[in-house]
């Protein structure tokens, strides 16, 4: 029988009568692996009262360290629980399970424990005063709940990213109502579950399944006890909910689309720089915000790069994700992979050189019905050309030589997005140069996707608004407000 998900809200699972239900497809072979029940705007807004009521009970009473602690048990929960995490996360994104196993489900684990100690250590300011009459006053610091938050989430890292959010959430003594993407609702659904095990308050954490415009999504947005909305995911989608955050001035945080820039000089390790370009350019199919699609390679190199990094890709194995011998996965949906197949035919049109791939890979009987396409190089496009500047989120890249230092900040800068930027280089001093000009929100130096979640993180221009990691993120999900006592 195929399992039906339904909404978890005030600690329970909702009945499944009478819902409207959708298809969960495996992204592997098309058969449909679970049916969702679409979450009417009466469900969302019993998840948000819910949510609101949570604040004023035993939530809003723990302590820090008591809350703290809590995290702490849902992460134990969650290691407990790991090959059910992995498994689901494989069901949903059909990516092989070593991604899973060493990234995305134990950095999902390790984001309640982080922001937890985070919490507990962060001071807060204090100031001494003069005032008239010689007896001063004591100015200090406290920081409360922002209250409900209403959690978006992505599809392409679906548990990692949500955790991201709910960590310093919950640890600041927010409650949140979370819709997940309707592509991948499995481990929001299992981590209510492990809420329920460990004796997290009723109403604390809330899902609702659903679309988005005109559905559960908009229902989470627009509803007027959300006190504040994070998302992560295309730059459009964010407009649009910044739009509806507008009415009651609600705080939003975005991590939003990019376009980033890899740069490799001709005095980088080159091995290093060929296996770092390949994994932050096809790594999760390339469906990762902090991915590579433009490549920029000093000319002394190109071409042997390109030869390298087309030996790489094309060594790539295909298969299920429970196969260890896989490394490589399919996309997320038949309508994604449109997108990208459509991408890869403009390419073309507009004169690129395909290196390798272009097109879908003859796949097994078993897995036609997936949504395979070819990880993918290209050369030889203008610099204008829509695929290298428009965000295609697919397993694809561009490279192109440069010549001068000058010449490659002025490229990898000439873009409506600022996410982020992976340099390759021994030169350390221009390192640091390339590093203070690029206009991200993070850049790597020799690496990628080394992430220390005390760090600042969080894109420029229309990549996002605000920064999440460590103390940054309490800056969202707290309201820091002053108390004055005269002495």
């Amino acid at each position: 029988m195929t399992r039906i998900i339904t909404s978890f809200i005030d600690g329970e699972f909702q009945p499944a009568e009478g819902a409207r239900l959708f298809d969960k497809r495996s992204p592997v072979d098309g058969r449909v692996i679970a049916r969702i029940a679409e979450a009417p705007q009466a469900e969302v807004d019993r998840a948000v009262r819910a949510a609101r009521a949570a604040l004023r009970g035993d939530w809003s009473r723990m302590t820090v360290e008591q809350r703290a602690a809590m995290l702490h048990a849902v992460a134990d929960e969650i290691t407990r629980r790991f090959d059910d995490f992995v498994a689901a996360e494989m069901a949903d994104t059909g990516q092989p399970s070593h991604v899973m196993t060493h990234v995305f489900i134990p950095r999902g684990a390790a984001n309640f424990k982080i922001f937890a100690d985070v919490v507990k250590n962060v001071p807060t300011e204090s100031f001494r005063m003069d005032t008239p009459d010689g007896r001063g006053a004591l100015n200090y610091a406290i920081r409360k709940p922002k209250g409900v938050i209403g959690v978006i989430c992505p599809w392409n890292a679906p548990f990692l990213l949500m955790t991201w959010k709910l960590g310093p959430a919950l640890a600041c003594g927010n409650t949140v109502v979370v819709k997940p993407s309707e592509e991948t609702p499995l481990t929001a659904a299992l981590l209510g579950e492990v809420m329920a095990k460990v004796g997290v308050p009723k109403g604390v954490y809330n899902v609702v399944n659903g679309f988005g415009p005109k559905s559960t999504g908009e229902f989470v947005t627009t509803h007027p006890q959300v006190d504040a909305i994070t998302f992560t995911g295309e730059t459009r989608t964010g407009t649009a909910i910044m739009k509806a955050a507008a009415e009651g001035l609600r705080d939003v945080s975005f991590e939003l689309g990019g376009k980033n820039a890899g740069i490799v000089f001709a005095d980088a390790d080159f091995d290093a720089a060929v296996d770092g370009i390949f994994r932050s350019a096809f790594l999760n199919t390339g469906q990762v915000c902090l991915g590579t699609e433009r490549v920029y390679v000093e000319r002394p190199i190109f071409e042997r790069f390109r030869d390298a990094l087309k030996a790489k890709v094309e060594a790539v194995k295909y298969g299920r994700p429970e196969d260890h011998a896989s490394t490589y996965g399919p996309l997320i949906s038949q309508e994604h992979r449109d997108k990208v197949l459509g991408y890869y035919q403009r390419a073309v049109d507009e004169g690129a050189t395909v290196v390798t791939g272009g097109g879908v890979p003859d796949m097994p009987a078993d897995l036609k019905g997936g949504c395979w396409v070819q990880p993918t190089i290209w050369t030889g496009l203008k610099d204008d050309a829509s695929v290298v500047r428009e965000e295609i989120f697919g397993p694809c890249c561009h490279l192109r030589p440069f010549d001068s230092e000058d010449e490659v900040v002025a490229l990898a800068n000439d873009n409506v997005y600022g996410l982020s930027t992976t340099i390759w280089t021994q030169h350390l001093a221009r390192a640091h140069r390339m590093a203070e000009r690029i206009e991200v929100g993070i850049t790597w130096i020799n690496a990628w996707f080394l992430r220390d979640l005390r760090t600042p993180f969080g894109g420029s221009k229309q990549s996002g608004i605000g920064r999440e990691g460590g103390v940054h993120s309490l800056e969202f999900y707290t309201e820091t407000r002053n108390v004055c006592v005269k002495l």
